[in-house]
């Protein structure tokens, strides 16, 4: 995988708690940073693919074996006993 440098500028707090989480985890501040950036980039795009997955799903419909037809009314259903 090609690489290229970048310039952050971020807050000293930040950059301090970074530098911390990365030495807890026995890694380099820029192997910290591009996992968390993957992870972020993993979680986002796998909701918007779940979300669309789902949505041509509901769009389909599912197949109860019933042809459109229900042999139970509605009263009987919500009935009460």
């Amino acid at each position: 995988m090609e690489r290229q440098n970048v310039t952050l500028s971020l807050p000293r707090l930040l950059l301090k708690q970074a530098k911390t989480l990365a030495a807890k985890e026995d890694k380099s501040l820029s192997a910290f940073l591009k996992e968390s950036l993957e992870e972020k980039i993993r979680k986002t795009t796998g909701y918007k693919e779940a979300k669309e997955r789902q949505i041509r799903l509901m769009r389909k419909g599912f197949d109860f074996g019933i042809k459109g037809r229900l042999t139970i009314s509605r009263e009987e259903i919500h009935e009460r006993r």
